[in-house]
């Protein structure tokens, strides 16, 4: 065989991959998970304002808003009623309406009710609880009015950026509370989470996602029965299987060879809760991947798995605080208090050293290639201001102006301080954004 007749099939080789690969479609769409979403007693109270005699929780949500807002999808666990007053903690939940306002506020998308908090205040709280979310346009699914509307919207079909999802989410009990028709809480069994699957399937999605209530509370390991359970769900054909329930976390899995993802508890997203390792917990990040041929054939896979720990932080004037710990670790201005920094560093050593042992491909998240950039709020279509110019100016994909890009959050803050004193902008909000 001649050279040039080696070189020109090598030639074709090339050009037969790179038309296939120019034929080809690649889509990306980001989740974050977090844990269980708690108001007790004293976190009740310190959003009350006896003055106009309302609550307010948007403030102890306004540090993790970025890093949740930075996902396609924030999907979360509300485990309380929206009840009405009286309001109330621990055991029974109850909690103002506010809090919902907050977490929209934060940057979850969509949240998962089925929980053993669920019927908490009866029929009532698990209706009341639906109408709120539904009035706020906060897409949830776990509980339902009744059998009709389970049938209608179950699994919950969740579509964003050209992908398609179907969320299942089921729960091992209610704490003993007779679950009060017409109402439907989703309970763990795999009689019926068998026909939900099949239901999925036909859904036609991109990827199954199992949200399940499990395990033993104050646990940092999973047990054979949640092993078990997940397994079950991934030869039903689930990709992503997300637990919350122990109040502490336990270990997450990516598995690679198999495109199979189980997170066993994400711990605490926030709650009053005083045990050593209830003080926080984990958000997890997956990025999905889809690749559609030049026939219309998609094949969807997990491209990216990390997590970031989050720590709730109770000021000396009694506001709760969400801390993504890679924004404040060593911020002494933020968590003044000595006996807080020692617990935020407790938690954070007790978090690594568990999940850095016992975890499979999943790491921290290191925010390689992420930047901090400021929202311009109530900006036009073009901004002239030379302030704003000097740090650059940026459209994102969202449609939302943004300046300025910054490797820390500390900068970013800095930089949006003189925006507001020397341009006429004066509202500006805090972006996470990953650089492509």
């Amino acid at each position: 065989m001649t050279i040039y007749r080696i070189e020109r099939i090598v030639f074709l080789l090339l050009m037969a991959i790179a038309g296939s690969i120019k034929g080809q479609d690649t889509t990306k769409l980001s989740l974050i998970f977090a844990g269980d979403i708690m108001q007790h007693d004293a976190q009740i109270a310190e959003g009350y304002n006896p003055v106009t005699k309302t609550y307010d929780y948007t403030s102890c949500f306004s540090d993790i808003k970025p890093l949740l807002e930075s996902a396609d999808l924030a999907i979360g666990n509300l485990e309380l009623n929206l009840a009405g007053p009286p309001y109330k903690g621990y055991p029974q939940f109850s909690s103002p309406d506010a809090l919902a306002t907050a977490v929209k506020y934060a940057g979850f998308d969509v949240l998962v009710n089925s929980n053993n908090h669920s019927v908490d205040r009866g029929r009532k709280g698990v209706e009341r609880t639906i109408k709120i979310l539904d009035s706020m346009q906060l897409v949830h699914t776990g509980t339902f009015r009744d059998t009709v509307v389970r049938s209608q919207t179950y699994p919950l079909l969740i579509e964003k950026k050209g992908f398609r999802l179907s969320l299942l989410n089921y729960t091992y009990g209610t704490n003993g509370i007779p679950i009060p028709k017409p109402v439907v809480v989703n309970l763990i069994d795999t009689v019926q989470m068998k026909k939900d699957f099949i239901k999925a399937k036909y859904q036609n999605t991109d990827a199954i996602i199992v949200f399940l209530h499990w395990g033993i509370e104050n646990q940092n390991l999973h047990n054979k029965a949640q092993t078990e359970l997940a397994e079950f769900c991934f030869r039903q054909g689930a990709k992503l299987v997300i637990g919350s329930h122990p109040h502490v976390l336990q270990p997450m899995e990516w598995r690679k060879e198999k495109d199979q993802l189980v997170v066993y508890s994400l711990g605490n997203f926030v709650s009053n809760m005083l045990n050593r390792y209830q003080y926080g917990g984990a958000a997890v990040l997956v990025d999905l991947e889809k690749v559609t041929g030049k026939d219309a054939v998609s094949k969807t896979a997990i491209k990216n798995a990390s997590y970031e720990l989050e720590w709730v932080y109770r000021d000396g004037k009694g506001k709760y605080h969400i801390l993504p710990l890679l924004d404040f670790e060593n911020d002494t201005l933020k968590v003044a208090e000595r006996k807080a920094r020692e617990l935020q560093a407790q938690f954070a050593k007790d978090a690594r050293g568990l999940l850095g042992k016992h975890n499979v491909n999943i790491k921290e998240n290191a925010r390689t290639d992420w930047v901090y950039r400021l929202r311009i709020i109530s900006a036009g279509k073009e901004i002239t201001d030379p302030v704003i110019q000097f740090y650059g100016i940026h459209q994102e994909e969202t449609g939302v102006i943004t300046a300025g890009e910054f490797y820390d959050r500390e900068t970013a803050l800095m930089a949006g301080k003189e925006i507001i004193n020397k341009s006429s902008y004066k509202e500006l909000e805090l972006v996470l954004v990953r650089k492509k």
